[in-house]
């Protein structure tokens, strides 16, 4: 992690990711004590991260662009960090929905795929309008509401080229009954979504109300072009 504090330090407010549209503006709050990046560090041991699933290379990265939004005023809420890992298969809890402020893994629960993204695994995705398939990166979180899947959460994508269609495309965190281990058990993996991260209904408020206005979500891929195409996992200036 040495590295990662040495790359935040070099980091300045200039750099010009995708901003959310006027209509989905996030409100800017100040949360106090400010949480640091050494602190939020050693969460990962705390929370006996590696046992439920997550690697501390996904965790970082996730660190990385947490702290490069925080820093750019671009999230409201700096005291929740969720990470959707999309190297794992839909059969596995792989979202995980942390408190960084008070140490506490608040979800680890199952997430859905786009249709065209993959079955069992997600290894295809775009950023494209209609294309069912899953959009990887960093997410602002904007405002609930009722749409046609109930009670949805909208999401400002903050990367040109991999998710910055998200409001274009509608693609909103929201609860689904293909999301359930009884799904899981008759067809060995989760159903998908058009591209949504949709999650089990029975928990879908309850999550909604933890991460919405203004948090920071990761939703990650080992794909090499997308490691190497973020402007926030990689540049420094």
């Amino acid at each position: 992690m040495k590295n990662i504090l040495l790359f935040i330090s070099l980091f300045h407010t200039s750099i010009n990711w995708h901003k959310p549209s006027q209509k989905q503006e996030i409100r800017t709050i100040s949360y106090a004590p400010a949480l640091s990046l050494v602190k939020v560090e050693s969460i990962y041991d705390s929370l006996n991260l590696l046992q439920v699933g997550l690697s501390r290379k996904v965790f970082n990265l996730a660190l990385i662009g947490w702290q490069k939004l925080k820093i750019a005023g671009l999230i409201a809420n700096e005291n929740i960090l969720s990470i959707v890992d999309f190297s794992q298969p839909s059969n596995k809890k792989r979202l995980y929905i942390i408190d960084l402020a008070n140490v506490e893994l608040l979800f680890n629960t199952y997430v859905a795929h786009g249709r065209r993204s993959g079955k069992e695994t997600a290894d295809h995705f775009s950023n494209r309008p209609r294309s069912l398939e899953s959009s990887i990166g960093f997410y602002v979180t904007a405002n609930p509401y009722i749409g046609s899947n109930g009670y949805s959460l909208r999401l400002n994508g903050m990367e040109n080229g991999f998710n910055s269609n998200a409001s274009r495309r509608e693609i909103v965190l929201h609860g689904a009954n293909y999301v359930s281990e009884n799904y899981i058990n008759s067809n060995g993996f989760l159903g998908r979504s058009w591209g949504c991260p949709a999650v089990p209904m029975e928990s879908s408020r309850d999550i909604i109300d933890v991460i919405k206005n203004g948090t920071c979500l990761f939703i990650y891929s080992p794909l090499s072009y997308y490691l190497a195409g973020s402007k926030i996992l990689n540049s420094e200036s």
